[in-house]
């Protein structure tokens, strides 16, 4: 059984200078009241890896436009003009990683993996500086686990015990950085008895959740 916590008791876990993992695709399946109260509490020099940016004053960009990201790992940010902006300043460096093998470097984390052999990237300068390895004569990079401190992220419900159920979309990051965070934190939209939630629908077992966020009041 967990005990749930207040927002702003989740945020006050999150340290600054912390690496941070956060679900979601666009802010849908963020955990948007987590983000709040991290921007409200003044966070600073994180490092978020996330499929993007949000949108400006939504989702992570609420996290860009308070000045709480140092640096930021991600598929794109083409949605977040903030963003942009404060990468050609140098106030925020970007390491742009394609999706799929940024879901997969963060799988890798989570299965104990020694990283990933992929194509994407060879023959461009993505390769530049990474290791090269050939297989059947073929050439793949080896791209590296990417590990956090913490995994932030929304689902649907929980049930007491922490077992997760995510909404259409929202399983496209969330599961996965459920995995690699050292500390996971979920924010349920509802927590529910045992038994509410259908085994076959849990994707994240309760035993990989730390802490679970109550309902806002």
């Amino acid at each position: 059984m967990k005990k749930a916590i207040k927002a702003e008791d989740a945020a006050a876990l999150i340290p600054d200078g912390a690496r941070v993992l956060i679900g979601g695709f666009m802010a849908v399946g963020s955990p948007l009241r987590l983000i709040d109260a991290l921007v409200e509490r003044g966070v600073r020099d994180l490092t978020v890896i996330a499929n993007d940016a949000g949108l400006p004053h939504k989702g992570i960009g609420r996290l860009v436009h308070a000045g709480a990201v140092r640096h930021a790992i991600m598929s794109h940010i083409g949605l977040n003009p903030e963003i942009q902006q404060k990468m050609i300043s140098g106030e925020v460096t970007v390491e742009l990683v394609p999706q799929g093998t940024l879901v997969e470097r963060i799988r890798a984390a989570g299965m104990g993996l020694g990283g990933v052999l992929t194509a994407t990237g060879i023959g461009t300068p993505v390769e530049e500086g990474k290791q090269v390895v050939e297989v059947d004569g073929r050439r793949y990079l080896l791209e590296t686990p990417i590990h956090a401190d913490f995994a932030l992220i929304a689902a649907r419900q929980a049930d007491y015990v922490g077992n997760l159920e995510y909404s259409l979309t929202a399983q496209n990051f969330n599961p996965i950085m459920a995995l690699a965070g050292k500390t996971v934190i979920a924010e349920p939209d509802v927590i529910v008895p045992v038994g509410v939630i259908p085994p076959d629908e849990v994707r994240t077992p309760g035993v990989l959740v730390d802490h679970l966020l109550a309902r806002a009041a």
